[in-house]
């Protein structure tokens, strides 16, 4: 869609996945203002819209990760998997947008190139790259957490003769692998759930590996219809227990330290968390698996010898085995048959930390040891998390300060909400803030609605402007850090850390201190009459 003049607007969001859509809901049907979703692909869905690649899956489980603002949504909605599928979630997007009449409020195909704010005016002008232009008192970034996509550092790309597709941006038609030789180069998330589908297809699998990653069996399976009418039965009670979880999945919460159970005791409970298929089961099996060094390596070790049962080559196995970071430090991964996949004849491993990774060719892939030809490339390298999507626009506070000077040295922001000299600019699960180290949909929620509350009171109050300060914002910045570096998170270079992306600077760009705990936060703040803000 493609605007011919100046849209008037109170908010304008952007982003149409799942924090967009609620934000349009809710701004539009509670409050009734003239708000506008922006989104630049061609329909909803978010991370689920783009990423289509082969084995996308999420690991947070259904019958949790899913709205509760709505009881019928609730009742009515029928997942299928214990870890739903890329498919069935955009399907799930898509009924949501239809049966809340969202979509004729969204305009499709629109890519925000710059946002200015006019301080006179207190308004902000947002441009797409179309030239369609938006004025709008609030703007809302939901523009989610690992939604641009980033490609290997390796020079070449443009002369290699086949196609190269990254797990990121898969043709919506989909790619046919029969009988190719492929070489993957990454292994995590998205390389981990895609291997085990691309070497059904490929007569050739080469999976470079820069760094190996922990991954634990997802024990996906089709949902039990007692199951799920269990859980619609008590769906209110487990949504309250999601919003003071520490992860947004409720979980028992440990009552002893790693170092002071015995061996047995250990490799029993750790099996037990194994066994069960999730996330958290195994990094949640003691109290200070994230804190402390030598209780983690207990954690660390029984899964490495879990991958050294599963792989028959030895070296291959031990290649695979990660070493350079604590366990749970980077995204631990599920996965269903990954490990074993490297026991069939046609799929080896190249390890890029002893013969790295030095060009591609018009014929495939070189590393110091070789070339490997290959007819196709698959580029599972990940995302600028976090930042990314907001630095790549052109956002412009006070002063014609840029959101992205700002940021220069790393992400500061106030509780993740708000950044100071940036007036009724809000960002959805920005940085700072639990996001990526929950269960996204309730900590999505949370924001959405302490959003739109803020934007009533503000309303109701007579107010125009708000902005968060210097000092409210610093001060939320120290505690922030000073609760990761409390943590093992710090040690390891991830994407956490922005460490996967030359030049980005090193900073713990999430808030571990828990969901339930930020709830309380931000909840007081805005108690409070929005401590740490000043309003106009």
């Amino acid at each position: 869609m493609t605007e011919t003049s100046t849209q008037q607007l109170d908010a304008l969001i952007v982003g149409a996945g799942f924090a967009g859509l609620y934000q349009l809901k809710t701004l539009r049907d509670d409050l009734g203002l003239r708000a506008r979703l922006v989104e630049a692909g061609e329909g909803v869905g978010g991370t689920w819209y783009w990423n289509r690649y082969p084995g996308a899956r999420c690991d947070v489980e259904s019958l949790s990760y899913s709205y509760s603002f709505s009881p019928e949504l609730e009742q009515e909605w029928e997942w299928t998997e214990k870890y739903p599928t890329q498919p069935e979630i955009l399907r799930y997007a898509e009924h949501v947008a239809d049966r809340f009449d969202l979509r004729r409020d969204i305009s499709f195909g629109v890519r925000v190139a710059s946002a200015v704010y006019d301080e006179g005016r207190r308004r902000w002008t947002v441009t797409a790259e179309s030239g369609a232009v938006y004025d709008a008192r609030f703007l809302i970034m939901a523009t989610g957490c690992l939604s641009v996509s980033k490609a290997p550092e390796v020079p070449g790309a443009e002369r290699f003769g086949g196609p190269i597709h990254h797990t990121g941006h898969w043709p919506y038609e989909g790619v046919d692998l029969t009988g190719q030789r492929v070489g993957v180069i990454g292994t995590g998330s998205s390389g981990i759930q895609s291997i085990p589908i691309f070497a059904e297809q490929a007569s050739e699998l080469t999976v470079f590996q820069r760094t190996p990653n922990f991954s634990m069996p997802a024990g996906n399976r089709p949902l039990g219809t007692q199951e799920i009418t269990d859980m619609k039965e008590n769906y209110r009670e487990w949504r309250a227990a999601q919003r003071t979880s520490g992860f947004g999945v409720p979980v028992p919460a440990p009552t002893m330290s790693a170092l002071e159970d015995t061996e047995q005791g250990r490799a029993a409970r750790y099996q037990t968390g194994w066994d069960q298929g999730n996330l958290t089961a195994v990094l949640n099996a003691y109290t200070d698996t994230l804190t402390d060094k030598a209780a983690n390596e207990t954690a660390a070790e029984f899964v490495r010898d879990k991958i050294r049962s599963i792989v028959d080559d030895p070296a291959t196995a031990e290649a695979m085995c990660p070493t350079s970071f604590a366990f749970g430090t980077k995204r631990p991964c599920l996965d269903s048959g990954y490990y074993a996949t490297f026991n069939r004849p046609h799929v080896s491993l190249v390890d890029l930390r002893s013969t790295p990774l030095q060009e591609i060719t018009e014929r495939g892939i070189r590393t110091s040891d070789g070339e490997y030809e290959v007819d196709t490339i698959i580029f599972a390298t990940g995302f600028d998390a976090m930042t990314g999507a907001l630095n790549r626009i052109d956002i412009r506070g006070r002063d014609g300060r840029t959101l992205a000077d700002e940021w220069a040295h790393g992400p500061r922001s106030y509780l993740g909400l708000a950044v100071s000299g940036f007036p009724n600019l809000f960002t959805v699960t920005g940085p700072s803030s639990p996001s990526v180290l929950s269960n996204m949909m309730v900590s999505i929620e949370q924001h959405v609605e302490w959003i739109t509350g803020c934007i009533r009171d503000l309303t109701e109050r007579g107010r125009t402007e708000i902005e968060a300060s210097d000092e409210a914002q610093d001060a939320w910045a120290a505690h922030v850090e000073e609760v990761g570096n409390a943590t093992l998170y710090p040690t390891a270079d991830s994407w956490y850390m922005g460490s996967n992306v030359p030049g980005k600077p090193r900073v713990f760009m999430a808030y571990i201190g828990g969901v339930g705990p930020y709830a309380e936060k931000i909840t007081d703040v805005a108690r409070r009459g929005y401590e740490g803000f000043a309003m106009t």
